[in-house]
């Protein structure tokens, strides 16, 4: 027989909870649709946060000078262990061809000497104690076998110096690749922040820069100071002989630059070698704290992780390769944290 129960009827609790839910998400549709839409970035607070970005890219840029640096260093001593391995081995081929030789003379007039049959040995090491305490060498055997055990040592050790370089060097190019992607990464965000401007606004930024850059030209050049030496005047009339050549990052020139990169690219047309990344060249010579006591041609770090480099120019300015998206140009000096002076 069929059921004919009455349905349970729904609390007047359940009722309540159910009403003042759907009501919420009433009141939070309205709300949505009535909300004015996330205010675009003004200009200023774009060219602020593209900045920041530059400044990260540039820290990340100068690590990746310094792997690249490192990566270079360990190429060539890796060559030349390598190198020394194989002279060292065709040497000692030599000395064992030599040792032959002696066993073969013995053999023709009446056969070959324990001793002898020692020197053939797979065991150098064992052979000398062996012969020591029989006193069967002859002076000349002792000092030919002397020569294949220090030069087999010496390729021993040689051949796990190139091993341990190999490693390092596996190990520098993974950062390598690494840094390089952080670099991109944050010029790629800087890009699309950029982006979100308008034409006008783009341009507007431009004209500010350009402005800016003038003015601390006039003021360079309007001043006094002398070079620090003649090679620092005459690594600063490198520089700017590039003004206006392109900020790239990893560039050491002769076309486009980063910071340290124009540095010791300009030094290098004085016939003198600085390091490649900042941070080195920041060790590079005599430390000036005070700005008045500053020279033209004197390096100019920047920033308490030393990631920015530029040449003083004289007049409290600056010229340097700023970052991504400017290009070579003079700037005044009181616009990043001065850290010192180096004179080189």
């Amino acid at each position: 027989m069929a059921s004919h129960r009455r349905p349970k009827q729904p609390s007047r609790t359940r009722v309540t909870v159910l009403t003042t839910a759907a009501a919420a998400a009433v009141a939070l549709s309205a709300n949505a649709a009535n909300a004015a839409p996330s205010e675009k970035p003004s200009k200023d607070e774009v060219k602020s946060k593209v900045d920041k970005l530059y400044e990260e890219a540039e820290k990340a840029t100068e690590k990746l000078n310094g792997a690249k640096e490192k990566q270079e260093k360990l190429q060539k001593q890796i060559s030349s262990l390598q190198d020394n391995v194989a002279r060292g081995q065709e040497e000692l081929n030599e000395l064992r061809d030599g040792l032959g030789s002696m066993a073969s003379a013995q053999y023709r007039t009446g056969g070959i000497d324990p001793s002898v049959a020692l020197f053939l040995s797979s065991d150098p090491d064992d052979y000398l104690d062996k012969a020591s305490a029989m006193d069967q060498l002859s002076a000349q055997q002792v000092e030919a076998l002397k020569k294949v055990q220090e030069k087999q040592r010496s390729l021993a050790q040689q051949r796990s110096e190139a091993s341990e370089k190999l490693k390092d060097l596996a190990d520098t190019r993974t950062e390598l690749a690494k840094k390089k992607k952080e670099v991109q990464g944050k010029l790629g965000e800087a890009q699309k922040l950029l982006n979100t401007l308008t034409a006008k606004e783009k341009a507007a930024l431009d004209a500010e820069q350009a402005r800016a850059s003038r003015a601390s030209e006039r003021s360079a050049l309007g001043g006094s100071s002398t070079p620090a030496s003649g090679r620092a005047g005459a690594a600063f009339s490198a520089a700017q002989s590039k003004i206006g050549s392109p900020y790239v990052y990893g560039a050491s020139g002769p076309s486009s630059f980063d910071c340290s990169g124009l540095t010791s690219w300009a030094y290098a047309q004085a016939d003198v070698s600085i390091p490649r990344t900042s941070q080195a060249q920041a060790n590079a010579g005599t430390r000036i704290y005070s700005q008045s006591d500053l020279q033209v041609g004197d390096l100019v770090i920047f920033y308490g992780d030393m990631h920015h480099v530029g040449l003083y120019a004289g007049n409290g300015q600056v010229l340097h390769a700023p970052r991504t998206g400017t290009v070579v140009r003079y700037e005044s000096i009181g616009n990043m944290p001065f850290q010192f002076g180096v004179r080189i």
